[in-house]
């Protein structure tokens, strides 16, 4: 029996890297797998002003399975890096998963693999969510040449993805894999895709009709889901929604998700405090880039006069809470400034839900124009209106959806990963 250690947020932890790693875990148990989960404790710089813990969710997304947790890796200390190798090392695993979703964690990434990969037999394996930030600094170079650099074993989510690492590490020459069949110190991308999301299940009981009147929803609505930040482009939807309702009276968007620099008290001291000091150290780092803890696109629902069409759920949506929201919408929009693979583009697809997104990023690898969903221009409001337009007009039938996204499963992954 292979013993793997999927080293990530665990599921105390807010977000879809959380969800990741958690799903990641049960499909390795799934195909006989001994799994273990080490997790942070804290992901980040303490001076970032922002609650990373879910306290809101209440279900235990690992019951039923043999799968323990243990939260042991501080960023901000390197006593505990030290610590998570050495524990790490106890559970004798043959593969430790690190999930790669920011530049800013390659210090302490890069740091335990090294010392990981002293032990024979053990692969260490990159899981890469991107590889170009979002938000490029100047350091963030940096960061991902020291933490990606001494493995041998890379997953990638999409070519884009695959194509970024080689471009990062020319001299390592990869061989690209869509099976994970790879030979020991090989450096080897495995392609493969995000998996759609089965955590979160349709409620068989839930009254849509009911559950849509209590959010004041109209007939048709489009959803936007997830924590709000700026190159998620709810400021472009709102906009783009706002020219569907010059033409159609029948249609609400519904904003379910937490504002992503809005979960801690603004008038304690110690956030003021992180609050000035994260803004001095972004504006050495990143001195082209806008404050994004001063964006608000809510605040156009009143500028527009949108409040009889916009429904808002302004806060963390809790794991129980989820099903709900995707299953009173007619489809999730994705008009993204900037896009790798996408947690809440897979969770959609778990609830056969169609996609309207930006061509940008992958988008143009999983939506399908005209079958699973459709593509707009990104940065035009009236192409994404013409896109939420045409969806309510000629609606993509929900099997296309379920067939569009059939190959990927978390048991196809697990399968390509153990493949060895």
């Amino acid at each position: 029996m292979l013993r793997v250690v999927c080293f990530g947020p665990g599921p105390r932890f807010k977000g879809g890297i959380s969800n990741y790693n958690t799903s990641l875990a049960k499909a390795l148990e799934r195909h006989g797998a001994e799994v273990f989960i080490v997790s942070w404790t804290q992901q980040y710089p303490a001076i970032i002003p922002r609650n990373f813990l879910d306290t809101e969710s209440k279900n235990n997304l690992l019951e039923g399975t043999n799968i323990t947790v243990n939260y042991l890796t501080n960023y901000n200390n390197p006593l505990t890096w030290s610590a998570t190798v050495k524990h790490i090392k106890s559970l004798n695993p043959d593969m430790v998963i690190f999930q790669w979703a920011i530049a800013l964690q390659g210090l302490p990434l890069g740091w335990m693999a090294r010392r990981l990969m002293t032990s024979a037999n053990l692969e260490v394996i990159f899981d890469c969510h991107l590889i170009v930030q979002k938000e490029a600094s100047k350091i963030d170079k940096s960061f991902t040449f020291y933490g990606l650099r001494p493995a041998y074993s890379y997953i990638a989510h999409a070519y884009k993805t695959a194509n970024e690492l080689q471009a990062a590490f020319p001299e390592k020459k990869f061989t690209i894999t869509e099976s994970g069949i790879r030979k020991k110190n090989e450096n080897t991308i495995i392609k493969l895709f995000h998996p759609v999301y089965d955590l979160f299940q349709p409620d068989p009981n839930l009254n849509i009709t009911k559950a849509k009147e209590k959010l004041h929803l109209k007939k048709y609505v489009f959803l936007f889901f997830g924590f709000i930040r700026k190159y998620k482009g709810l400021h472009d939807v709102i906009r783009a929604f706002k020219l569907v309702t010059e033409m159609r009276e029948d249609v609400s968007l519904l904003i379910a998700g937490e504002s992503f620099w809005n979960t801690l008290n603004k008038n304690n001291l110690s956030t003021k405090l992180k609050s000035t000091l994260f803004k001095a150290a972004k504006r050495l780092v990143l001195p082209q880039s806008s404050n994004e803890q001063d964006y608000n696109p809510l605040q156009l629902i009143d500028e527009l006069q949108l409040q009889d069409s916009v429904s808002v759920v302004n806060r963390f949506i809790a794991n129980e809470e989820v099903p709900l929201y995707f299953q009173v919408s007619d489809c999730i929009v994705l008009y993204y400034s900037t896009a790798t693979p996408s947690g809440v583009e897979s969770l959609s697809y778990n609830f056969n839900l169609p996609v309207l997104a930006t061509r940008v990023g992958h988008f143009p690898e999983t939506v399908k124009d005209g079958y699973n969903g459709y593509l707009a221009e990104p940065g035009n409001i009236q192409s994404m209106a013409d896109q939420m337009l045409r969806i309510v007009n000629n609606p993509v039938p929900r099997e296309h959806v379920a067939a569009s996204s059939k190959q990927m499963s978390w048991d196809n992954y697990a399968r390509a990963i153990l493949n060895k």
